[in-house]
């Protein structure tokens, strides 16, 4: 561990039902579930805990199985984010620690990206999250929907995530054709949904409305955005590894083991 790191603590919300690939988090992968090769990879992470939240028995009682802590949550949480707040809460966690939503279904996210996602927080003492960007390539990527992107200020803070092609080069760019390719001084981010918080912003969170940014994009964190919540972004050298979230991705991840 990085021994500059402030402390953190590690929560992984684990869903059984989940819509594109359900039950995907007890799937087997080289002989263990899924689910537990997140576990492994966050206690290497140096965490000062970490805990699987959960809302089903099936998953409860897996996590206890390969020695877990894990909190049964309620099963009425709109997202992990209100997970998080009920585990912050259960744990008498202060305002200023600091908490990790490690996603349950990216068993190979590189531990590297967790330091640099706290460290960037530690460094900012206006931002109350933060989260992770890397640099598009491909311009195909910038235009596809599936890929968030992400625009920063010059001290690193997010300033808006889009599913749009965010910045809009009104030279290279027009809306009848993806460009073949992006120039050299053109700079645009995809977001890596790695989130970490500061606890008191948890602990508000519950009575944040829902924005219209957040229907219309469908994304979760332009609710914090639009109630002044300022988010800093750490940024990747590259994309990590993609996480589970078909049965397709799975059977890729058993082949390359």
């Amino acid at each position: 561990m990085n021994n500059d790191l402030p402390d953190f603590h590690i929560v992984i919300p684990a869903r059984y039902d989940s819509q594109r690939f359900p039950k995907k988090l007890l799937q087997d992968l080289g002989g263990k579930p899924v689910l537990q090769w997140v576990f492994e990879l966050a206690t290497k992470a140096g965490a000062k805990s970490v805990t699987i939240a959960t809302d089903h028995d099936s998953i409860y009682d897996a996590a206890v199985k390969f020695g877990a802590d894990v909190l049964m949550t309620r099963d009425d949480h709109e997202n992990g984010t209100e997970r998080l707040a009920e585990v912050a809460i259960a744990k008498n966690w202060g305002d200023s620690e600091i908490v990790v939503n490690v996603q349950g279904d990216e068993p190979f996210l590189p531990i590297e990206l967790i330091h640099r996602a706290v460290a960037a927080l530690a460094k900012d003492s206006v931002s109350e999250m933060a989260t992770v960007a890397c640099k598009i390539e491909r311009s195909d990527d910038l235009f596809n929907p599936n890929v968030v992107k992400v625009v920063l200020s010059d001290n690193g803070r997010a300033l808006y995530f889009s599913r749009a092609p965010i910045p809009w080069s009104r030279e290279d760019f027009t809306m009848l054709q993806v460009p073949e390719s992006l120039s050299d001084d053109y700079a645009a981010y995809r977001h890596v949904g790695l989130y970490v918080y500061r606890v008191g912003l948890l602990s508000r969170y519950a009575s944040m409305a829902v924005s219209p940014l957040e229907k219309w994009e469908k994304l979760e964190q332009l609710r914090f955005l639009h109630h002044d919540v300022s988010i800093q972004v750490a940024i990747a050298e590259s994309l990590p590894p993609h996480g589970v979230d078909t049965i397709e991705d799975l059977e890729k991840l058993r082949l390359e083991l």
